[in-house]
């Protein structure tokens, strides 16, 4: 298919997304744009969520991560689900309790501003990392796939996608992505069903006949058994419940749009679900790589990794499968990215300016104020993508996750140690305390041959940072108990 004509079925789509975001953020103030006025439905949300947690990394690096690491990858996925049973019987109660526009302010009720602003601080590092690397896979494969072929640079390509999503949210904010992420969701699980039926047709295979055939190739291995492996099922089912724990249940992102929910109990169910169906969902991600994986051999393709998917539907596919796989790549790419602008921004109103404590700001004042920061954020969002063009890397979900352990850490020694003990720490030490624990976890990491011989740390790296933050903030704790509401 001609790139003129995919591209004019990318304007199509964003066009739609356009009517939406008018439709829905006529009228919009700042309570709307941060949390949807408490009003939003907990199912769009759950089912919002869905996008918003896979991403266009899941949608590429996920199944080709099968022909190296088999399904490997449904170890973490059962991880995931005992960390979204967490979040919602113990972080969402918490949250819901104190009536939190930024979850980060329960780290101000709890030890003080500094540590608010510390927890604030590295979530802003965290996803914004996160959310470019997401971003920057995306770019790349509308840029090969389309966008070359009209000379538009690389930074062009990048420059136009995140005008397209600023576009959309500058208004309504999380009013509009609950609904603009369902739309998006049902494009991106459409066409994650629609290519495994047409592998499953073209290859003349049966779900059993698949099955069978991926064994035969070693794709089908889920459990490793090897304790000194980075891939050990413990390792991997811890590290899959804490990744969830913090980058969703401490990341202000998602849990930006499980508040905006109307009650506690809807906001649990939308948890509790969203556990269930990213099982599912995964599974069918990991079906999905085995084939491609099956019928890339079938057609000789010698592509590998973050590269294997979009090779085979652009090029070894009829054309309207290459447009199913366009436009469900970008229903990947906007949920994740879209959502990451809009609470970087909240966030930094909020916890770093201090928006909703300023009185001396109108609302007019206010929403000036939060669309330049928009703005700002996109600009950030820019050039993160750009480093990334410059580093070359075979699997971006691997980068991600490695980010996640470092970034995410600290909070997940905060969090833990403000629910799991009564003390009170030396407020002015905390930044200290979450600077030095991933400087720690990156010396581990990077000598652990030395302190561990051939056993391996993955992924629950995220883990050991939070336990480092933990120790230091016992280390710099008063022995008396907390006195103030938490």
């Amino acid at each position: 298919m001609s790139p003129a004509l995919l591209f004019s079925f990318v304007v199509a789509y964003f066009v739609i997304l356009l009517i939406v975001a008018w439709y829905t953020g006529r009228n919009a103030n700042n309570e709307s744009f941060f949390i949807g006025n408490r009003n939003s439905n907990w199912m769009l949300v759950a089912f919002g969520m869905i996008g918003t947690s896979l991403s266009g990394v899941t949608f590429v690096s996920v199944p080709g991560d099968v022909g190296t690491k088999a399904f490997t990858y449904f170890q973490i996925t059962l991880g995931y689900c005992i960390g979204y049973l967490t979040i919602a019987f113990v972080l969402i109660p918490l949250y819901y309790r104190l009536q939190l526009t930024s979850i980060y302010n329960y780290l101000n009720t709890r030890f003080g501003m500094t540590s608010y602003k510390t927890g604030a601080s590295f979530f802003i590092l965290s996803r914004t990392l996160g959310a470019t690397a997401r971003l920057f896979l995306v770019v790349r494969i509308l840029q090969e796939a389309i966008l070359q072929n009209f000379h538009v640079p690389f930074v062009v390509t990048t420059l136009i996608i995140l005008l397209m999503i600023l576009v959309y949210t500058y208004e309504g904010g999380v009013k509009t992505i609950v609904y603009t992420d369902t739309l998006q969701t049902t494009c991106m699980l459409a066409g994650l069903v629609i290519c495994v039926f047409y592998i499953l047709h073209t290859m003349h295979l049966s779900f059993g006949e698949s099955i069978s055939a991926m064994q035969e190739k070693g794709l089908t291995k889920i459990f490793v058994t090897d304790p000194n492996s980075s891939l050990f099922f413990v390792k991997q089912i811890l590290a899959g419940a804490f990744v969830t724990i913090t980058m969703t249940g401490l990341d202000q992102e998602m849990m930006q749009k499980n508040i905006s929910v109307k009650t506690l109990r809807d906001s649990k169910k939308n948890m509790v679900s969203l556990a269930f169906i990213m099982m599912a969902v995964i599974g069918l991600f990991l079906f999905l790589g085995g084939l491609l994986h099956l019928y890339g051999a079938q057609q000789q393709v010698t592509a590998k990794g973050d590269k294997l998917f979009p090779e085979l539907a652009l090029h070894h596919m009829p054309p309207v499968i290459a447009v199913i796989f366009i436009i469900a790549l970008i229903s990947a790419l906007f949920p994740s990215a879209d959502g990451a602008m809009t609470a970087l921004t909240s966030s930094f109103c909020i916890d770093i300016l201090g928006m909703q404590r300023r009185k001396d700001w109108t609302p007019a004042q206010q929403k000036r104020i939060r669309q330049r920061i928009h703005l700002g954020m996109a600009f950030v969002f820019l050039l993160f993508v750009m480093v990334f063009e410059w580093i070359d890397n075979q699997s971006m979900i691997g980068v991600i996750l490695k980010v996640a352990a470092y970034t995410y850490g600290p909070l997940l020694g905060l969090f833990a140690f403000g629910i799991l003990t009564k003390r009170q720490v030396k407020d002015r030490l905390v930044p200290v305390v979450c600077v030095i624990s991933p400087i720690l976890c990156f010396i581990l990491d990077k000598y652990q041959s030395v302190f561990f011989g051939q056993f391996q740390i993955g992924l629950e790296l995220l883990i050991i940072n939070g336990v480092f933050t933990y120790i230091g903030l016992l280390i710099i704790s008063a022995d008396g108990r907390l006195d103030r509401q938490h």
